[in-house]
């Protein structure tokens, strides 16, 4: 089967082939070498809850030497720092209506 255009070329050539360029790009090769890149892009598929996107960088992390370890503690950090930035989030709100001092 030929390589397809992806399907947001047809209606927005322009956007759409920067878009491509962008992705292309970033595939490359970097100062981060592969299994950190696949670690990295594993954990903002967690954040931002993209299922393909985690099988997919699953697989390769796998493939680009990663240990069932490395990728468990990945999702382990991902999932500290998701708890950690929420509780921080808002924290002011938090305080004003939670805390001792809150006459709520």
């Amino acid at each position: 089967m030929p390589d397809q255009k992806p399907w947001y070329l047809e209606q927005s050539p322009v956007l759409g082939s920067a878009y491509l360029h962008f992705r292309n790009t970033v595939q490359e090769k970097s100062v981060l070498d592969q299994k950190t890149r696949e670690l990295l892009m594993l954990a903002l598929a967690c954040v931002l809850r993209c299922h393909y996107c985690v099988e997919n960088h699953i697989q390769g992390a796998l493939n680009a030497g990663a240990t069932k370890q490395e990728i468990t503690e990945t999702l382990l950090l991902t999932a500290y720092e998701g708890a950690g930035t929420q509780l921080a989030w808002c924290k002011d709100i938090y305080q004003k209506y939670l805390s001792e001092a809150s006459s709520g």
